[in-house]
């Protein structure tokens, strides 16, 4: 696309080969099989994150830039709270994938002590690369900053930035895209492995083999057809956030502590939990409202197949 950007490629046929990338990923058997992937999405994720700092700070400090910077926000007030929560729910999806460490960090010792210093980490990487892509995309571009903040690279048809740094920023994106998808997919295909595997029979017999590459591919399949069909990336990312996301990491492990160590009810202890547990319930609440919203409204401008 940037070496072309008049062809007459669609974008249904990049999420098409975007959909083999995925089919041949997904054979990865198991969550310990992807610690190696994880770690080359983690220094991905840095390297990308780096580069749209900089790269934000650099146009941001450019004279034509600053004179038309403005930070107002843009619409009525029906549309900034739908807005606001839509947004929470793309950002709780983006980077609620801590919830595994959240859990595994339960368990008894040494397990416990393990993961709670690996959901640390992951915390402090998310603090670090969110932030400085945030706040360094905002001051550069104010409202006008995109949801990818790479695409305000691209000013009145030319390039902000080398071509060669957007190249490399977005292949980065585009594989650690892959690794994530690769991530949240084996929750479904463990789910799918114990209703067609054999315990009784090894991991790599033909027995499992053969029906785990069956199912895990005909995911791939649908959940390629659905988004060449269906291309409201950011709509269908803040409602899994909103509906999935934001009750599993921020309403059902305060719960579960509640169910688990039973505090006083006249203790601060309980009402803050409860005051969270209904905070969030609320925002789960918006959050849908506001993303089915966003989803009906590009239903009314976009077509199947859609060259968005």
């Amino acid at each position: 696309m940037m070496e072309n950007s008049d062809g007459t490629a669609e974008l249904y046929l990049f999420i098409i080969i975007s959909g083999v990338f995925m089919l041949i990923l997904s054979q990865m058997p198991s969550y310990h099989s992807l610690r190696h992937l994880n770690f080359i999405s983690l220094l991905l994720s840095l390297a990308y994150s780096a580069l749209a700092t900089a790269g934000s700070i650099h146009v941001g400090s450019s004279s034509s830039i600053a004179q038309g910077r403005d930070y107002s926000i843009l619409g009525d007030t029906k549309n900034r709270i739908f807005g606001a929560f839509s947004a929470i729910s793309v950002t709780a999806c983006a980077y609620g994938n801590c919830v595994i460490p959240e859990i595994q960090a339960t368990v008894a010792a040494p397990v416990k002590g393990k993961m709670f210093r690996g959901l640390c980490l992951c915390y402090t990487i998310i603090i670090i690369t969110y932030f400085s892509v945030s706040i360094s995309g905002y001051w550069a571009f104010g409202n006008r900053a995109h949801g990818i903040i790479f695409s305000n690279f691209n000013l009145d048809g030319g390039r902000a930035m080398p071509k060669w740094f957007l190249v490399m920023s977005n292949f980065f994106i585009i594989l650690q895209t892959f690794a994530v998808a690769v991530a949240y997919l084996q929750p479904t295909n463990q789910l799918l492995e114990k209703i067609f595997a054999d315990v009784k029979k090894k991991q790599y017999s033909s027995r499992n083999v053969i029906p785990r590459v069956i199912s895990r591919s005909v995911v791939a399949i649908f959940a390629t057809f659905i988004a060449a069909m269906l291309p409201f990336f950011r709509d269908i990312i803040g409602l899994i956030g909103a509906f999935g996301v934001l009750p599993l990491v921020f309403v059902m492990p305060i719960v579960m502590h509640v169910i688990t160590f039973k505090p006083s009810r006249r203790g601060c202890t309980f009402w803050i939990s409860m005051s969270i547990v209904i905070i969030f319930l609320a925002a789960t609440s918006m959050g849908c409202i506001a993303a089915v919203r966003e989803i009906v409204r590009d239903a009314n401008t976009y077509r199947l197949f859609a060259n968005v």
